[in-house]
């Protein structure tokens, strides 16, 4: 045998590679796209009809007019990106803020914030990944709810750390049960590996639940009370604060007055405007500012300044906030449509919260119902005609995990098109039960 005809090894892949496994959101497209007749209230993508055509053109067109500035639109931008849009990003998290305090705790004064801490990103989860790669080795602790974002955790098992998952309600994670925690890990000598908690503290997936505002303050103060040689970070992930149908908007984590140090508040404008544009930001503690930009300038030199300069010229022309008021139109009455198909077709046999915000339901039926991948509901479910997620992938750790429930989406699906997966859902119940 000639040197050529030998058989081609296995590439020798990272250990990074090797952790990752194949994750849940593609196995679940595969399965969407192997049977396309399926109704899936799995995907957590917006409305295809709802996508900004029209104010998308109009800013397009402004950004061309003039060949100069259309020539920088399409030039190298700063890594931190544009500065007149990380301006107006900063701006509105305030002006969020201080509306939600109202006549409570004076919020951050414009110009009390350094923009220099606004670092915009290919999307949010590119800023979750920049500020994980900062702050983990392998063997190191995020605490997050349980059960919380699958994508983040699987973020986290390929950089070799681990997740553990604090019990989470109605309110979101509980403050209590959160420094209980950390307490056992003290105890355990663990504690300085916990190098950051995770919260999705507006409509969070996968159960569009929001964080309280009494447990806000209280969680701030645990992290940083629980701190010894460093700060314990916390993730401020605010990826649907814009999506909200009903009541009143919460002050952000980042709005608390001891939060400089240890608030890291991720947004996109992904869910709210366009997931095609991928524009993502945070805004950082000072001492973070510099490492997570040094990662991003050797990943990409900046994120595409096109994007940005389109969201940025977005806002100023007012065509943002239309948008989203359609938005949460549109959502609430998807979100009234699966809520009365659920209790039409499942009442008595499943349980679920009615959100007042976000995209998901959180199903949860009898302990003794597997909604596992490897289940006989979810086969049942794929036979009747819908397809959803399973509620094991979002739990943090196995102690934790729970084989009876499952995330529900109505952000893609018509009102029409989510009754009929819930009344494939519940012929595939009946099936197994």
């Amino acid at each position: 045998m000639s040197l050529g005809d030998e058989p081609l090894r296995a590439p020798a892949l990272s250990l990074r590679a090797g952790r990752l496994a194949d994750s849940p959101i593609s196995y679940l497209m595969t399965k969407a796209l192997a049977h396309p007749e399926l109704v899936s209230l799995a995907a957590g993508f917006v409305d295809l009809h709802s996508l900004p055509v029209d104010a998308t053109r109009t800013a397009a067109l402004e950004l061309f007019a003039d060949p100069t500035a259309a020539r920088t639109t399409l030039q190298y931008n700063a890594t931190s990106g544009d500065p007149a849009l990380r301006l107006q990003v900063l701006e509105r998290v305030l002006a969020q803020d201080a509306a939600a305090l109202g006549g409570g705790r004076l919020g951050r004064a414009p110009g009390s914030v350094s923009l220099d801490r606004v670092v915009l990103t290919a999307g949010s989860n590119q800023l979750l990944f920049l500020v994980c790669e900062a702050l983990l080795d392998p063997g190191d602790i995020v605490l997050c709810d349980s059960p919380t974002y699958f994508v983040f955790t699987g973020m986290l098992r390929g950089m070799g750390a681990r997740a553990i998952g604090i019990e989470s309600d109605a309110g979101g994670m509980r403050a209590d049960a959160l420094d209980a925690e950390l307490a056992r890990l003290d105890a355990a000598g663990e504690l300085p590996r916990v190098k950051a908690i995770y919260a999705m503290s507006y409509f969070d997936n996968p159960r569009s639940v929001t964080l309280a505002q009494q447990r806000r303050s209280e969680i701030v103060r645990i992290a940083r009370a629980r701190a010894r040689t460093a700060p314990i970070y916390l993730i401020e992930d605010a990826a649907y604060r814009e999506l909200r149908f009903s009541g009143d908007d919460l002050p952000s984590l980042f709005s608390e007055p001891e939060s400089d140090d240890c608030v890291i508040y991720a947004g996109t404008f992904s869910k709210s405007f366009s997931p095609g544009v991928r524009v993502g930001f945070g805004i950082l503690p000072p001492a973070l500012v510099a490492p997570v930009l040094a990662l991003k300038g050797n990943l990409d030199f900046g994120s595409p300044n096109l994007n940005q300069r389109l969201v940025s010229e977005v806002l100023r022309l007012g065509l943002y906030e239309p948008h989203v008021a359609m938005l949460r139109e549109m959502y609430a009455r998807k979100r009234d449509a699966m809520c009365a198909a659920l209790t039409r077709e499942l009442g008595g046999v499943a349980t679920y919260v009615r959100p007042e915000g976000g995209l998901y339901v959180w199903l949860q039926l009898a302990a003794d119902i597997d909604t596992g991948p490897n289940g006989p509901l979810f086969a049942c479910a794929l036979e009747e005609g819908m397809l959803f997620v399973p509620g094991e992938y979002c739990f943090p750790d196995p102690a934790r995990e729970s084989r009876s429930c499952m995330r529900l989406s109505f952000g893609v699906q018509t009102e029409e098109r989510i009754a009929t997966g819930i009344a494939c859902l519940a012929r595939a119940i009946a099936r197994v039960g």
